[in-house]
């Protein structure tokens, strides 16, 4: 995108120009995440600025990510791999210019083992990196997409354990709404996915939560408001207008505990996350249940805004992903790392629609410091990249993308 295809600083807050486009088809998948997108298209928020946003629940994220590239979904809550992968030509679509309006959530994210592993006394990476390497049998784990943020998780946390993610043990993809049908069948030994589907698990006795990401990386990067680049550069008031309704929705969830519930509850309909509130309203609320006899307040829950550092579109968090990609060999190369978030991040879209709703914007770096006591802060991402004892640099990209 050159200088003048992206929208000044100074451009007109809302009001001034009305949205190119004001019925929009937003997909989603069912998740506990989608919740922000759910509740601006279901609960007055996008009317207030002029939208109207038609909800189309995916099948798949590969799927989702089809539609995105057609043209039949506008936008989409999705993956932050997902429109990396994308942007780079990663998991089986062409290279195609996207764009990352907002950030939808922090935290929330969980891995699950299976009841056979739990029985056998396998509850924890230690006891998992020995069953890993002393049975003949390969395990096999599910993630949601080649380039996603659950797979990203699942293998990082894998190699932090001794396990190497694409040697030692089997990964494969599996929707999530369909995890809990594939681990009751024995089909995989243990999954990575969002809310509610983990907990379900638990609450069906189908195994333990062996790690919650956020655990790994408090207050970690999830899912995304996303789109094409084309379609920003054809209706910047209308992506401008929906970062703005979905923001607001954002910040009317996390506000007071009776919104969270109310939320919850809407989301456990058919339509939307079709499964038990049961499932979804605890770990909405940070309340924990490991299947092991554990409970615990997480301290870093599911959370939509938090006064606007959720949201912000960081570059570092960007960037963190495409290392993780060279770190398992899907890109040959070291890609430009910052040069390309600055493309796909749209920062001067998202400073103008919060600070039209009087939310803060923080930088556009941040610095976190993950379980194995790395610091991640977007400084040197070909060092970081390098930097882990297990990896995938020397393999060419995966034959399964």
């Amino acid at each position: 995108m050159s200088e003048h295809d992206t929208p000044r600083d100074d451009a007109p807050a809302w009001g001034s120009d009305a949205p190119e486009k004001s019925v929009l088809n937003i997909g989603f998948m069912a998740l506990s995440d989608s919740a922000s997108v759910v509740v601006a298209a279901t609960q007055g928020f996008a009317e207030k600025y002029g939208l109207s946003l038609r909800l189309h629940r995916q099948m798949s994220w590969a799927g989702l990510r089809d539609r995105l590239l057609s043209g039949e979904l506008d936008a989409a809550h999705s993956l932050y791999g997902l429109i990396y992968g994308v942007q780079l030509g990663l998991g089986g679509a062409p290279a195609t210019d996207m764009a990352v309006l907002m950030g939808l959530n922090q935290n929330g994210q969980s891995i699950n083992l299976s009841h056979s592993l739990q029985a056998a006394g396998v509850t924890n990476g230690e006891a998992l990196r020995q069953h890993a390497h002393q049975h003949e049998a390969r395990l096999t784990f599910a993630q949601t997409f080649p380039t996603g943020t659950h797979a990203m998780w699942l293998y990082y946390w894998l190699a932090s354990q001794g396990i190497h993610p694409l040697r030692d043990v089997d990964s494969v993809v599996v929707p999530p709404p369909q995890m809990i049908e594939h681990l009751e069948a024995q089909r995989i030994d243990g999954f990575c996915v969002g809310e509610p589907w983990t907990a379900k698990a638990v609450d069906e006795q189908l195994g333990c939560t062996v790690t919650t990401i956020q655990a790994i990386w408090p207050d970690h990067p999830e899912k995304v408001l996303g789109c094409t680049r084309a379609f920003v550069e054809q209706n910047p008031n209308t992506a401008r207008a929906l970062i703005m309704a979905v923001l607001d929705a954002a910040r009317f969830i996390d506000d007071n505990e009776e919104n969270k519930r109310s939320t919850a509850q809407l989301l456990s309909g058919s339509e939307y996350v079709n499964a038990p509130v049961s499932a979804i309203t605890p770990r909405f609320l940070g309340q924990y249940q490991d299947g092991l006899g554990h409970t615990w307040q997480d301290e870093h829950p599911l959370r939509f805004h938090a006064g606007g550092l959720v949201n912000q579109p960081y570059l570092s968090d960007a960037m963190w992903f495409m290392t993780q990609f060279r770190r398992w060999g899907l890109l040959r190369s070291d890609p430009d790392y910052l040069g390309i978030a600055r493309q796909v991040q749209q920062l001067a879209l998202y400073r103008q629609a919060a600070s039209a709703l009087g939310i803060a914007v923080p930088a556009e770096m941040r610095s976190s410091t993950l379980q194995d006591g790395t610091c991640w802060d977007g400084s040197d991402p070909v060092a970081y990249a390098r930097s882990f004892h297990l990896h995938a640099l020397a393999d060419s990209p995966a034959a399964a993308l």
